[in-house]
């Protein structure tokens, strides 16, 4: 069992090791039991290009076309919300698309995947955002842990050097 982080895609150089950290520390903070074996875990974290993505869409949800996030669970999905202990699923993220949203509410990408990577834990954690209640109920979590987390990790620094990361 293992947490992985890795990038799949050259337009937007990620700094997994921080990338990791964000993962570890979110990981623990929707854990109820907050007693996080991360050996215990089976997840992978992938930052995929538009293509790849695109591909990931269609092949498991049936929609066209690159999206910002897909969260695939692959443990048991009874239970409460939130679900405690280990994991069992993978998370990819574009961060073309991520950029694009960035844009439209005046953030960074690094900030973005930040949020992508929580929203794909909730998930994991049995959060569902199908209709308008517990849209607003994963929303509010989400919202929550992404202004802990900007106050423990420096969220820029997500992206690796040497590419601009503007507003």
């Amino acid at each position: 069992m293992s947490l992985t982080v890795r990038s799949r895609q050259a337009s937007h150089p990620v700094d997994a090791w921080r990338l990791r950290r964000l993962a570890k520390w979110a990981l623990a903070e929707t854990d109820p039991g907050k007693a996080v074996d991360f050996d215990a875990h089976a997840l992978g974290v992938f930052l995929v290009d538009e293509a790849e993505m695109a591909r990931a869409n269609w092949e498991h949800l049936r929609h066209e076309g690159a999206t910002d996030v897909i969260t695939l669970d692959y443990g048991d999905q009874a239970g409460t919300t939130p679900k405690s202990g280990p994991l069992l699923g993978e998370i990819f993220i574009c961060p073309v698309v991520a950029e694009a949203f960035a844009r439209e509410h005046g953030t960074t990408w690094p900030e973005e995947v930040a949020r992508y990577l929580i929203h794909g834990i909730l998930h994991l954690r049995g959060y569902d955002d199908r209709d308008a209640t517990r849209r607003k109920r994963m929303k509010r979590e989400e919202n929550r842990l992404m202004r802990e987390a900007s106050e423990c990790f420096p969220l820029s620094r997500l992206a690796k050097r040497g590419r601009v990361v503007g507003r």
